[in-house]
Formats: C-alpha cells, structure tokens, sequence
C-alpha cells in the first residue's frame, strides 16, 4: 500500500476522486476542483459562497487563524464574508478551560473584526490527538453575476502578488518552532515575526475589496498550503491558462529569507496566506497597483497570463523561462514531522 505523505492530496489523486464521486445539481454554480477556493450556490436572488478550511499546524492565537482563512477564500470569490462556523477538537491531554476560553476568545475577536456572525459550531474533546485542530466554515453573499472564481485568468492578463511571501509560514515558524531559530535569531526578532500574524497579517479580505473596487479583476487566489508557487499552479490549472512569473518580482519578506536560509526552506514553498494573487486586465492593472499602494499595501506585478500550451514558467535572471517549481507537500510540514 502507497501511503499519501503529509500536505495536500496529490492533485491527479484529488482530481480523480472528484471526477468519480461528486454529486452536484443544477444549483451549484461552483463546485469541487482544483484551485477553486469555494463553493458558489445559486439561492435565486442571492449566491451563498461556502467555504471550509481546518487550522493543523497552528496552536498559538489558532482561533484567529481559522476566521482569516476562510474569511480569504470567501472574499476571494468577490463575496461578503457573513456567518461562520467552526468544529473544535482538543486533545484530552491538554484540554482545559483556559484552553478552550482562549479559542473561543480569539474566534470572537476575529469575527467583530470582520463584521462575521459566529452561528455554530461543534466542540469535542479527543484523546490521542497531538494538538488542537480547528475546523472553519464560512459562508458568505454575492450578487449573481458579481462573483469571481480563480478560473477566471485569461491570457494577456497581468498577474499582481500582496504583501511578498510569506507572511503565515513566517508568522507560524516565529511562534511554534522558534527554539529552531533561537541560536541565529535574537528573541525580541522572533517575537516581531510572531507579529506578522496581525501586521502585515494573513488577510487579504481588504485587499480583495480594493481591488474589486478598481475593476478590470478577473480572478482573485489565496495561496496557503504549498505556498506562492502552488498557488500560482493552482489558477493556471483552474483557469487552463499557462503563465510566466518573474521569480525576481516576487518579493520575499526579509525575516522570512532569514528563516528559509537557516532552516533550509525554500519561500516559493511556504504557506503563504497574507499575500493574494490578481489577474487583471493589463489596462488596469497600474490603476490597482496604485489603489493597493495608496491604502498601505505592498504589491507588484509578478508576471503575466499566456496561453496553456506554453505552461506554468518562471523568468531568470538571464532572460531564459523553466518550469515554475512544483511542492507536492508544504515547506512547513518538514518542521512538523
């Protein structure tokens, strides 16, 4: 028996379990794929946008994490993030009140953040369980026609990355695996990298509504689990567009290079929430940029959307194009194994 290592399913697997065992009707206008970041349902005068997505390698502030997460894919969709639910799971060895105040507690303060209604949920004490696992749902609204799929790239399109990568993997290293780091890295640095958990932050629900207010926007991804480059396989594959991405235009945060270096990660590899992928129309794509900058976001052009047939490829710096690497697990797991 071939075991599946820690990560994601492997994209063939995942795509052939969906293939041969989704049930959909006609209402559902978006379903299960790969790269898709929600569920769209057609409610008549309304689209429900419906999104699920656990916390596994967070404990601390884990609360937090799972609103942003979800609340990302909803807004990513062009929706209003609206109502959440989360399934809580702690481990019999470790669950006490105070534990179980301190979730509840971040999952409240993310949500008023927000403007999200916390509706329900699930709770459950489980023995033999390494760590705290929380699951979130999010649904979310959008007018009909008004929403956005990261299927939307179209070739000619301008590619557009938040932030610089990557603010999560940075935020989450800094705060569970720092006795790594703290040999080369001042304890008062790795407190500031904890920090990026808040600022920069792993949202992008402002700066998917900003550029959505700009316009020209023709599809919108959070890259998590993998990192910037599975992110940017995940639209082209959702999209059936190839692309071509000037790694050197990728801006990688300098605390994270520091930690990528000296534990020997690779950044294009890291869970990246905090940063968001647009596809834009090239005749907008400065009018976003500006947008971006001006509310105090960092952003840049990275790249462009090009037919399929010429694939995913990043630019060197001496002018040739190879394939854009591939991380069938997250740079992450391998702190975690």
């Amino acid at each position: 028996m071939d075991f599946i290592p820690a990560g994601k399913l492997p994209p063939d697997l995942l795509r052939d379990l969906l293939d041969r065992h989704v049930v959909s009707d006609a209402r559902v206008i978006v379903g299960p794929g790969i790269g898709r970041d929600a569920a769209i349902l057609d409610l008549g005068d309304r689209y429900l946008v419906a999104k699920t997505d656990p916390i596994t390698y967070a404990t601390d502030e884990i609360g937090w994490y799972a609103v942003h997460v979800n609340a990302n894919d909803v807004a990513c969709c062009g929706a209003t993030p609206r109502w959440f639910l989360v399934t809580v799971l702690l481990p019999a060895a470790e669950a006490s009140q105070e534990l179980a105040e301190r979730i509840f507690k971040q999952v409240a303060e993310a949500c008023r953040q927000l403007g999200i209604a916390w509706c329900g949920g699930h709770t459950e004490v489980v023995p033999d369980l390494p760590r705290p696992i929380l699951v979130g749902q999010l649904l979310g609204e959008v007018e009909p026609g008004r929403h956005l799929t990261s299927a939307g790239a179209r070739a000619g399109d301008v590619l557009i990355l938040t932030k610089g990568i990557a603010v999560e993997g940075t935020a989450v290293i800094a705060r569970e695996k720092g006795d790594l780091l703290r040999e080369t890295v001042p304890e008062a640095e790795l407190r500031r990298w904890a920090a990026f958990l808040h600022e920069p932050g792993i949202s992008v629900v402002r700066d998917a509504r900003l550029a959505l207010e700009v316009g020209g926007v023709h599809a919108l991804h959070d890259p998590t689990e993998g990192g910037v480059a599975t992110g940017l396989w995940e639209l082209a594959e959702a999209s059936k567009v190839g692309l071509v991405v000037d790694c050197r235009r990728i801006a990688v945060l300098p605390e994270c290079e520091t930690l990528c270096r000296a534990l020997g990660l690779d950044p294009l590899g890291l869970i990246a929430s905090g940063s968001l992928l647009i596809a834009a129309d090239a005749e907008r794509a400065d009018a976003i940029l500006q947008r971006l900058s001006a509310e105090g976001i960092a952003a840049a052009a990275i790249g462009e959307v090009v037919p399929a047939d010429r694939g995913v490829l990043m630019r060197l710096a001496d002018g040739t194009q190879q394939p854009l690497p591939t991380f069938p697990r997250d740079e992450i797991t391998r702190l975690f194994e």
